[in-house]
């Protein structure tokens, strides 16, 4: 069988037995078995610690507020969103607007001496360090460990003499040079570096962009796994040393082979208590983001074989499926949110803003279970919706969706509109307008907004009171059509299919908008009683 005849018949099983508007994208296969990827959504550059019997996975977050998700997991299959250790990115000025492809990069989570890290870089600043006691409560502050234009993805460890040591790469947009790895001291604390960085490896002659390193020990070696070759094309390479500081042996130990595993780039090892061993990883799949695969690992003379080792030649590929991680008890599935009912006091935690929120932005009234999205002005200088800071967003759930919301609009003023939007490089929005005191619903889409094209609103519709379902229903490749209704039975195609695209290091988001034109003394809004997501099959 052919590995796109593989694919397809995984997914076959997968849709038959999902039935959860939670649970889209399901890789608990319920029978000791699982099928990557084991999250079909854009956790970029994920990391994962193991605390007792508890996992703990980070991720990238980039511009999104709030940044850096904790996901929690029992059995490296199961996860489950329980917090973001950056609740508004406040450590540097600039993110009160849509900074893309800025802020937040790859980020490593550990486990030391009863407290959890996080070290992430912001490319443009330098790295920081938080940490918690417990990773869903209250996070530190952010600590600039060491700060600099261009450093990213860095890795601590603590050697079992009581020193510490951080490894990292660089951006060569900003750095001006990339495919070298680095490594340093640090005090013990974590909390600086002591300037005694040293070059331990040079990728440019055959392993080009390396970077993503994560920093390991095992008997007696110090290892450095790294991806190179390109997120979307290239393969896990391993560095051993028996000095931190090198001098360092390599090999790759995982790459596409014969999958359909595109990358496969950074990620995590873990050693679960029984001696087994796994890798998480993403794979790039354009517009849904980088999404999160578990591979089985075993160890062969001291150099790791993560995947399926076909041809027995000590390098691994991706697996498809396999047996779940022995953790020893069966735990239940458990998946991200992605429905939200909006019965609390908080939105759901899948929701991002664009930007760091504002207190007027939005507001939940848990008591008559919805959320009031005021209109906000235009930023003055936007050419689009690439420049808004107030979308309330999520990250595409699975390969096929469709996301429905209950709204009612209230405008104040000529010109304020709400709706539906899904955002990329290009997006598109089902906008209900007002329009010389009338409602009317339209269809915008924008090509290329990331280089400042204009949007283009491709159809238009008058409406009959203010109370609407919008709908988008998106299909394999992120072919997305909307639709809406008046009454939540019937509904209407608007316009033309869209294909979403990814956006700057991240993939397309869905969500919700509430804005207007100019600035007066007072606002309309947007009521949203739910949103909804279900299977698009």
């Amino acid at each position: 069988m052919k590995a796109s005849q593989q694919w397809l018949v995984l997914l076959t099983l997968l849709f038959t037995t999902t039935t959860s508007l939670a649970q889209v994208w399901k890789s608990d296969q319920g029978n000791g078995t699982y099928i990557n990827p084991i999250l079909h959504a854009d956790y970029s550059d994920p990391d994962v610690c193991k605390a007792g019997n508890d996992f703990y996975m980070t991720a990238s977050s980039f511009n999104c507020v709030p940044g850096l998700p904790i996901l929690h997991s029992k059995d490296l299959v199961n996860w489950q969103l329980i917090n973001y250790a950056l609740p508004t990115l406040s450590y540097a000025e600039g993110f009160d607007k849509p900074q893309h492809g800025k802020g937040v990069w790859a980020p490593c989570i550990r486990y030391h001496n009863d407290e959890f890290y996080i070290y992430f870089p912001d490319p443009d600043h330098g790295i920081y360090m938080i940490k918690t006691k417990d990773p869903a409560g209250t996070w530190s502050e952010p600590v600039l460990v060491k700060g600099g234009k261009g450093l990213i993805d860095p890795s601590p460890l603590w050697d079992d003499d009581g020193k510490a040591y951080l490894t990292y790469a660089f951006a060569g947009s900003r750095a001006g040079i990339k495919s070298l790895l680095m490594v340093c001291s640090m005090n013990t604390d974590g909390t600086k570096t002591l300037g005694d960085d040293a070059i331990v490896f040079d990728g440019h002659n055959d392993h080009p962009t390396v970077e993503g390193p994560k920093f390991y020990k095992r008997n007696g070696y110090y290892y450095i796994f790294a991806p190179a070759g390109g997120v979307s094309t290239g393969w896990q390479l391993v560095l051993r040393s028996k000095n931190p500081f090198g001098p360092y042996e390599n090999k790759v130990v995982m790459d596409q082979g014969s999958t359909i595993i595109n990358g496969p780039h950074q990620g995590a090892w873990v050693e679960l208590d029984n001696g087994e061993h796994w890798f998480l990883h993403f794979q790039d799949k354009d517009a849904y983001g980088r999404i999160v695969h578990l591979q089985p690992m075993a160890w062969r003379n001291d150099w790791p074989v993560i995947g399926a080792d076909v041809k027995k030649s000590g390098k691994g590929e991706p697996v498809l499926k396999y047996k779940k991680p022995n953790v020893g008890k069966t735990h239940p599935p458990v998946v991200p949110p992605e429905s939200d009912e909006f019965n609390t006091r908080t939105p759901g935690l899948q929701w991002q803003w664009h930007a760091n929120p504002q207190a007027h932005w939005a507001y939940p009234v848990a008591e008559k279970g919805y959320l009031r999205i005021f209109s906000i002005p235009m930023p003055p200088d936007a050419k689009s919706f690439w420049d808004v800071p107030n979308l309330l967003l999520q990250k595409f759930p699975a390969p096929e969706f469709q996301a429905t919301t209950n709204v009612t609009f209230v405008p104040r003023f000529e010109g304020e509109e709400a709706g539906l939007i899904v955002m990329g490089r290009d997006y598109a929005r089902l906008a209900i307008k007002n329009k010389g005191g009338k409602l009317f619903i339209q269809l915008g889409i924008c090509k290329n907004a990331d280089k400042g094209a204009e949007e283009v609103v491709l159809a238009e519709t008058p409406l009959n009171g203010n109370a609407f379902y919008l709908r988008v229903q998106v299909k394999e490749g992120g072919i997305c059509t909307f639709r809406y209704s008046e009454d939540g039975k019937k509904f209407k195609p608007v316009g033309e299919a869209f294909k979403a695209r990814e956006g700057v290091w991240v993939g397309a988001k869905v969500g919700l908008f509430c804005v207007r034109e100019g600035i007066t003394n007072d606002a309309g809004h947007m009521d949203v009683d739910w949103f909804r997501v279900e299977s698009g099959n």
